[in-house]
């Protein structure tokens, strides 16, 4: 338990935090998980897909929960999963 009134504020300032963050990276987990699942099962929307991933990870780098850099760096993987997987069923299509 804190002793201190300062240390009794950054107690709860920590936990309305972490249930923040926690709902955040939940909501991201999902994004991505469901953007890869309709990826791969329509490759032609890709850019629609993209752009809605890339703002859910935009929106959680701003709200802190995962560092800038980190979503920065998944915008690129995914951009280039998707394109490869637009070749790839162009390829098989001709």
């Amino acid at each position: 338990m804190p002793r201190t009134k300062s240390a009794s504020k950054r107690l709860r300032q920590n936990e309305k935090r972490r249930i923040s963050n926690r709902a955040n990276k939940n909501a991201l987990r999902k994004e991505l998980k469901s953007f890869e699942k309709e990826l791969r099962a329509k490759p032609a929307e890709a850019p629609k897909l993209l752009a809605k991933v890339s703002s859910a990870l935009d929106t959680a780098a701003r709200k802190k929960a995962i560092p800038k850099g980190r979503a920065d760096r998944k915008k690129s993987r995914l951009a280039l999963l998707a394109k490869r997987l637009q070749k790839e069923t162009a390829q098989a299509k001709s």
